[in-house]
């Protein structure tokens, strides 16, 4: 058993995306489109992709942890936990909006260079999920602001504070689902740097309760 492989699930959105790759050329993701079907068809679904591979393939398990879906973002967390905890392997819980701002970033024009990623994402009750990341050329990913929620007027206002310059991307349920590779390199960035997060320790950033108050 040489759990050489990473997995990754990505489920804030009505499209299941799912990743696996063992970092030395091996690699492959897809997205469904499931709709309200996520948590009917996500088993039959993991199990029709991983082939080749087996779960004792897997060393490690990344979740995309939210902003975005609330049912969604839950059902994912909750099964990439049950996954680590049997497999009894490291979970990483990563920011939809880091993997977001880690996919830009990778295709961005100035990609040679270090540059700062401002990420919105539209919320509940007029509301965004903004965070601001700075991607390294390598990939590598660190929070400048972490994830939060802000109204419009408050976002501007960030965003005009800001002393550094910046590309804004508005996100949305497509570039999220395409972000689920992202998910996976970020994680296992923290794996090379020897982390090993307990699946316990991973937990959905919701960012709103779901039913207004």
């Amino acid at each position: 058993m040489t759990q050489d492989y990473g997995f990754a699930l990505h489920t804030t959105t009505a499209r299941l995306g799912l990743a696996v790759d063992n970092f030395r050329g091996d690699s492959r993701c897809q997205t469904w489109d499931l709709g309200r079907g996520l948590s009917t068809h996500l088993h039959v679904t993991l199990a029709e992709f991983l082939p080749p591979q087996t779960w004792l393939d897997i060393g490690f398990v990344a979740v995309a942890k939210g902003p975005g879906s609330f049912t969604g973002t839950r059902i994912g967390v909750v099964t990439a936990r049950t996954l680590a905890q049997q497999l009894e392997i490291p979970l990483f819980g990563i920011s939809t909006l880091a993997a977001v701002a880690r996919s830009h970033g990778m295709t961005h024009p100035d990609v040679g260079e270090a540059i700062h990623l401002a990420v919105q994402l539209n919320a509940a009750r007029e509301q965004l999920f903004t965070g601001i990341y700075r991607v390294e050329p390598s990939g590598e990913t660190a929070v400048f602001q972490s994830d939060r929620v802000s109204t419009a007027d408050a976002w501007q206002q960030t965003l005009d504070n800001l002393k550094t310059p910046y590309t804004l991307v508005k996100a949305d349920e497509t570039t999220l689902a395409r972000s689920t590779d992202s998910v996976l390199a970020l994680a296992y960035l923290e794996y090379r740097q020897g982390k090993r997060p307990h699946w316990s320790d991973v937990v959905p950033f919701y960012g709103q309760h779901p039913v207004r108050s």
